[in-house]
């Protein structure tokens, strides 16, 4: 009797870890929807007439977004083994199509347009990376302490790392991220770690140096103030230190009216501090914090190493972004136009992000902690 209850128990601990996670997800997406209209209604009303317009986009990208994460979260995880070949190939061409054929915005060719329908391909090739890399990890465990496994990831990692770089740098970054993180995981040698990170440094180096507009940011990282393409990094540091503790008040921001451009995409931690104030700020972070926690007790009691490594896959995705976004945001690293997960507008990326969930909540769905 006495085990029936202590099995009985840990089935409802497993329920309550799935719930607990969703609550987190759904908080921040609906975190994300108030702070957007806060962010982006004065944008919307001067370019489109209609102060909702970034908002009622977001909700319909977060709706299918949650279907398709309810959608993904009851098939077994394992399944996705048979789709890494294809998921690749999949993401490597339309990367490749946006050379081609992609729509420019803003400076920028990162979007195919499929009728009324435009996406960003390179955050299929987020989800598309973990999947493979996770699939080809877990079929050679025992090989990923050698040093020839790790050329050989880092082999098949390129070619996607190359084509995204081209036009999203930051991506390309998240991307090689990604795989060093999942290297980590599956290898029991620090060194591997230690070289992937100079490949990363080495890579990055040379794609800035292959273009003057992207060495010219990092003149602008040093010294905005002496460059016009600095004003948006000025102007979000404003908004940041006119903050204060608690915040101008939700709705409140100045900086929102024309002064930070775009500000509903990557700066809109700096519209968060104005407003919320540094304990506003904080509290964001402390989301993120409690988000991937949970990604790592899913991880460490996935059934298999499969679903760890795409549990770590997720959790390096998001945590890597969040820390880039908020060191842009702070001018601690350079601009690299990178967007702050769930919050930050971009059908594309928040659909993907809610599909990297349902992988989480399918993977945390086998565990069982006894038999």
């Amino acid at each position: 009797m006495g085990r029936e209850q202590n099995a009985d128990k840990r089935q409802r601990d497993i329920r309550y870890f799935d719930y607990s996670l969703l609550l987190i997800v759904f908080f921040l997406v609906c975190f994300g929807l108030v702070i957007l209209y806060s962010t982006s209604s004065y944008n919307g009303q001067v370019k489109f007439k209609d102060s909702a317009y970034y908002l009622k986009k977001q909700i319909m990208a977060d709706v299918l977004g949650i279907l398709v994460m309810a959608f993904i979260a009851q098939i077994d995880y394992r399944v996705w083994k048979r789709f890494w070949l294809l998921a690749y190939a999949g993401a490597f061409g339309m990367c490749t199509l946006v050379l081609f054929i992609g729509q420019e915005l803003n400076g920028a060719k990162r979007w195919l347009k499929l009728g009324p329908i435009s996406f960003q391909p390179s955050e299929m090739a987020k989800v598309a990376i973990i999947v493979f890399l996770a699939t080809i990890i877990s079929r050679m465990p025992k090989q990923m302490g050698k040093f020839t496994a790790l050329i050989k990831v880092m082999l098949l990692v390129m070619p996607m790392v190359v084509i995204v770089a081209s036009e999203n740098l930051s991506t390309a970054i998240i991307i090689l991220g990604i795989a060093i993180c999942l290297v980590f995981v599956s290898s029991p040698k620090y060194m591997q770690f230690i070289v992937m990170g100079g490949v990363v440094i080495a890579f990055g180096t040379a794609f800035i140096m292959l273009e003057s507009y992207r060495a010219e940011r990092l003149k602008i990282w040093l010294e905005p103030e002496k460059y016009e393409k600095g004003y948006q990094t000025l102007q979000g540091l404003y908004a940041i230190g006119s903050g204060g503790l608690f915040g101008k008040g939700l709705g409140a921001s100045m900086q929102k009216l024309g002064f930070v451009p775009e500000a509903q995409n990557d700066m809109i931690y700096s519209i968060i501090c104005e407003e919320l104030g540094l304990f506003g700020a904080v509290c964001v972070i402390l989301l993120f914090v409690i988000l991937i926690w949970r990604f790592m007790v899913i991880a460490s009691n996935a059934q298999d190493l499969y679903g760890a490594l795409i549990v770590s896959g997720v959790l390096a995705h998001i945590a890597i972004q969040v820390i880039l976004n908020i060191a842009v945001v702070t001018n601690t690293i350079p601009n690299t136009g990178i967007s702050l997960p769930f919050i930050s507008y971009g059908g594309t990326s928040v659909a993907f992000l809610l599909a990297e969930i349902g992988l989480v909540l399918s993977v945390s769905r086998g565990i069982r902690l006894e038999e």
